[in-house]
This record gives C-alpha cells, sequence and structure tokens, in this order.
C-alpha cells in the first residue's frame, strides 16, 4: 500500500445520455454518449507521487471499467415467484 498523505479527495462523475420513443408504442430506447469523470485530489505530497496514486485508484475503479469495457449482462426475471424468460 502506498503512504501518500492526502488532504481531501473528491469524484464527480456526469454522463450524456437519452431516452426516445414511447412505452405505450413499444418503441423506447435509451443510450449513453459519454461519461465523465472529475478528480480533485488535493494534497501536499509530490505530483509525481499523487499521480501514480490516481491513476492506481482508476484502475481499481469497478465503474470505469464497466463504462470501457463490454461485459456480459444476465437479466433474471421473475413474474409472481416464477422465473421467465424475456428475449
Amino acid at each position: 500500500m502506498k503512504e501518500i498523505g492526502i488532504n481531501s479527495a473528491k469524484v464527480h462523475v456526469e454522463m450524456d445520455y437519452y431516452l426516445k420513443g414511447s412505452v405505450m408504442d413499444g418503441t423506447v430506447e435509451n443510450g449513453i454518449t459519454e461519461v465523465r469523470s472529475y478528480f480533485d485530489v488535493e494534497s501536499d505530497h509530490l505530483t509525481e507521487d499523487l499521480m501514480e496514486v490516481i491513476q492506481l485508484a482508476k484502475k481499481g475503479c469497478f465503474a470505469e471499467t464497466l463504462v470501457k469495457t463490454a461485459v456480459p449482462l444476465k437479466s433474471i426475471c421473475t413474474l409472481n415467484g416464477s422465473e421467465i424468460n424475456i428475449e
């Protein structure tokens, strides 16, 4: 583990999304066109050391990996206690 003093660390995430079509007509669609994450770190340590810690934090971030890398999605639906297949 790195021993770097950090006074404050914040992350703010934004995304641009759209929702179009109609639920009533069965044409509803959605998507995301961009995700932005802002890292705000306050520390008295050397910039080089802090950049390494921030890079490691980004590598360990599940949210960033999920956005950058397609993963299989398994969706299990139940209706009145019985599993149903929705395709």
